[in-house]
């Protein structure tokens, strides 16, 4: 003789207990509390290495203008030179094919010329927009 079994579960099985909902909350908030300053990370790196970039295109393009010109802009003419005559017979621009761009953190880029570390300084004080600083903090330069 076979026995039929009833397959049909009890009503409290059905779903999910309320404490097996906690648990699975809890789980997900600790996965979420271990990536998200991963992600985080990602982000603030991605920002100085855009700023790295934007840094070299406008390296490029100030050294076509030294080309024409014979030198770089100076301080007081800045990053625009590249894009309007500061009054040069050899300017032959504008070097840029867009507006001079902002750094990652919406701030000017900082360009001397004489500089520091070389015929001109050109960089970006990151994040916290001051000399110096650690992680997305740190400035992004031209000559490291």
């Amino acid at each position: 003789m076979t026995h039929h079994r009833n397959n049909r579960k009890s009503p409290r099985s059905a779903g999910f207990t309320l404490i097996e909902l906690l648990i699975v909350m809890i789980i997900l908030g600790l996965l979420a509390a271990l990536v998200a300053p991963k992600m985080f990370q990602k982000v603030g790196s991605s920002r100085q290495k855009a700023a790295k970039a934007q840094i070299s295109m406008l390296a490029t393009a100030l050294d076509t203008f030294r080309l024409d010109v014979g030198r770089y802009p100076t301080t007081d003419q800045g990053l625009n030179a590249l894009r309007t005559n500061p009054g040069h017979g050899a300017w032959d621009g504008p070097y840029m094919s867009k507006e001079i761009p902002k750094d990652p953190w919406g701030q000017d880029y900082v360009y001397q010329c004489p500089g520091e570390h070389g015929d001109y300084d050109l960089y970006s004080l990151g994040a916290d927009k001051q000399e110096g600083g650690e992680g997305e903090n740190a400035d992004v330069n031209g000559w490291e």
